[in-house]
């Protein structure tokens, strides 16, 4: 590591996270001069450990795939989310579309080093605990940023914590020719000199979660008993005692997510490669807010226990299937998930059955985590990440939005100095890219909170029309049907829109979708509607296909497996494997690095070529 940063740079990034690093690892690969700094001294902690296999395509093209798939991060083969505690959960099998299709579970403070480190091995200078105060724009022009101040605390002794050794704050300016703003939810350029942070009303939520490891147990304990092999709980197999979704299938190691049964939002459950399990909560806060209120008024909060580790503690049990794994147990209290024997606890006496150990000091939390805004770059700036927006833990897609910006600003920075279009036009078409991709996941983010809330709450005041327009070109003409595409976004459209997109969380299975593709084989017609890379498809085509009367379009719709017919359940089930596919091709063009280069927008595409990144004019 450098001690001091260079007065002068080409681009200087503020933040050593993944927008940071990846937007530094594609610019030196440019062969531009880049420096980074980072306020903390890697490793440090962050949430967010759940990828999804959009991560690989752009990890492969700054060539850190391998890196990352060798490193021995907890393997991501899918995800499975309930929102229907009476019925079974739906799983998501990635590698159906390839055996390397897998994502990662990452201890985010290994990930992220990984990736700071890449960015060195690159060639982008990084300087950590270096904060960067202030910035300076340009007297001419105000909207422009020539400097940023930093401050580094700096001792000569590596052992002044235990020598008492003197240190001192070091402080400088460093200019350049670009800055891209990648830190974090601080976000320095949007709140203390944009100030154009906007709030998600529709997505007011709190989230407290916890870190929990498996107990030790011994030969005489009731593990042996339920057929479990004790053991010492090491790494590699510390889940044996301690509940995984999966366990034993090719689904292990996936995810589990769960719609609380009050109806407040939902649960994650997210297995490590360090032998811990992440586990949180996350709530609406006006309803958080009324049940700690509740809770205080009398007096339930045990006096050994903080605050907030007795309400996390005391809203678990609203996620069953979550509380079944903390206790060793299959996560499905049915049996009907196919994947193991399960025994039902009874409700108010988990904790008699606990397994698992939850790591003390561990709880943290935090809310108001849902904002965007209306512009990402400007004159010789742009913004990635969390630094400029961020939707909601559900899907995962914080890392992939932050590959997304940080690609973005490379392009646009190398689009910008190459000539391929202005500096002005480059700003603009960054803006749209990092919205575009946002809306997308926000979209079918807002619908699955429409499932698991039960209820339809106004969001078009969270919603840009115009990037809504782009990012579902192809889904309004299905949505409005027959009439005028001229109107503007209605909350009537978009609430029909996110009843679409619910579709994509149907409770199906692999087994279900393979039956579906070879039925069509079989019949020679249709193959295309179970490609989810194909176009958008008119649902009213299932219709003719499988000779079925469409269910209602309703978030709270329910397909009845109970039927007297075997065929009408089978038609249902067919049914939701089509809506599934179909809803998941309004999110598939993001899972692709490539969409990058076909997907159009403000007249510009990218040109994904190292050494010649940049933008090119679409006609």
């Amino acid at each position: 590591m450098m001690a001091v940063p260079p007065q002068y740079v080409e681009v200087l990034i503020i933040g050593g996270g993944p927008a940071g690093s990846y937007a530094a690892s594609v610019l030196s690969r440019e062969g531009l001069d880049v420096a980074v700094l980072e306020s903390c001294k890697f490793p440090r902690y962050h949430i967010g450990e759940s990828l999804i296999p959009s991560v690989r395509p752009y990890l492969r093209f700054i060539g850190a795939e391998e890196k990352v798939a060798e490193y021995g991060f907890m393997r991501k083969p899918g995800s499975a989310i309930k929102f229907n505690q009476f019925k079974r959960e739906g799983y998501t099998d990635f590698v159906a579309l390839g055996a390397d299709n897998n994502a990662w579970n990452v201890t985010r403070s290994e990930f992220d080093q990984l990736l700071l480190n890449h960015a060195q091995d690159c060639g982008a200078k990084v300087f950590e605990e270096t904060k960067a105060t202030s910035i300076t724009f340009d007297e001419k022009d105000k909207e422009r940023p020539i400097a940023v101040s930093w401050a580094r605390t700096v001792t000569n002794d590596s052992n002044a914590s235990k020598t008492g050794a003197q240190s001192k704050t070091v402080t400088g300016s460093i200019t350049f020719t670009h800055l891209i703003d990648a830190s974090g939810r601080a976000g320095l350029l949007s709140t203390k000199y944009l100030k154009n942070r906007h709030f998600n009303a529709s997505l007011k939520n709190i989230a407290i979660w916890g870190y929990w490891h498996a107990r030790e147990c011994s030969r005489n304990d009731e593990c042996e008993a339920s057929g479990d092999t004790p053991t010492s709980h090491k790494y590699e197999d510390s889940t044996t005692c301690f509940g995984m979704y999966g366990k034993g299938t090719s689904r292990q190691g996936a995810p589990w997510f769960e719609a609380l049964t009050d109806e407040s939002g939902w649960a994650w459950f997210i297995p490590l490669h360090n032998g811990k399990t992440s586990v949180g909560i996350v709530m609406n806060q006006a309803r958080y807010n009324a049940q700690t209120q509740s809770r205080s008024s009398s007096s339930e909060t045990p006096q050994n226990e903080s605050s907030l580790v007795s309400r996390y503690l005391s809203n678990l049990p609203l996620a069953p299937g979550l509380m079944r794994l903390l206790c060793g147990k299959d996560a499905s209290s049915s049996g009907n998930s196919g994947l193991g024997h399960d025994m039902k606890i009874p409700e108010g006496e988990e904790h008699l059955h606990m397994r698992a150990v939850l790591e003390q000091g561990s709880v943290r939390s935090a809310s108001d985590f849902s904002y965007s805004a209306p512009s990402y770059a400007g004159k010789g700036y742009r913004i990635a990440g969390d630094a400029g927006a961020f939707i909601d833990p559900f899907f995962s897609s914080g890392i992939h939005l932050a590959f997304t910006g940080a690609l973005s600003a490379a392009a646009s920075i190398c689009a910008s100095r190459r000539g391929d279009c202005t500096e002005s036009e480059a700003a603009i078409w960054h803006t749209k890219r990092v919205a575009v991709s946002y809306t997308r996941f926000q979209v079918v983010v807002l619908s699955a909170y429409k499932q698991m809330r039960a209820q339809t709450a106004d969001v078009l005041s969270d919603v840009d029309e115009d990037n809504f327009d782009k990012a579902f070109t192809f889904l309004r003409p299905v949505i409005q049907g027959a009439s005028d595409m001229g109107s503007r976004l209605s909350e009537s459209e978009l609430q029909r829109s996110l009843d679409f997109c619910i579709n994509l969380f149907n409770p199906t299975s692999p087994d279900e979708h393979k039956a579906v593709e070879e039925e069509l084989a079989s019949l020679d017609r249709h193959k295309g509607l179970i490609d989810v890379a194909a176009p958008l498809v008119d649902p009213k085509t299932f219709e003719d296909v499988l000779k079925v009367r469409p269910a209602h379009c309703d978030s709270k719709r329910s397909f009845d497996t109970r039927a007297d017919s075997g065929d009408l359940v089978a038609e249902n089930k067919s049914r939701m494997v089509l809506d599934k596919i179909n809803a998941r091709r309004l999110v598939h063009p993001e899972y692709a690095i490539n969409n990058l280069e076909a997907e159009e927008l403000q007249g510009y595409a990218v040109r994904l070529e190292q050494g010649r990144l940049g933008l090119v004019q679409v006609a």
